[in-house]
């Protein structure tokens, strides 16, 4: 699968780097109060369930 993503690029020359993580990552984990406040949570909008984005709130 790697190598098959590898291979994606644009019309106008935009080429995919790939890389796989081999870790296995705990799950159930929950966020703190302090992170939810601290953090501007940004989902995506075509799958919102399995990507978001966490981005520090200016200060």
């Amino acid at each position: 699968m790697k190598e098959l993503m590898a291979t994606a690029k644009t019309k106008t020359g935009l080429k995919v780097f790939t890389t796989v993580l081999d870790k296995v990552y705990q799950t159930g984990r929950k966020v703190t109060e302090e992170f939810k406040e601290s953090m501007e949570i940004v989902f995506d909008a075509y799958l919102p369930k399995w990507n978001y984005t966490a981005k520090p709130q200016a200060a």
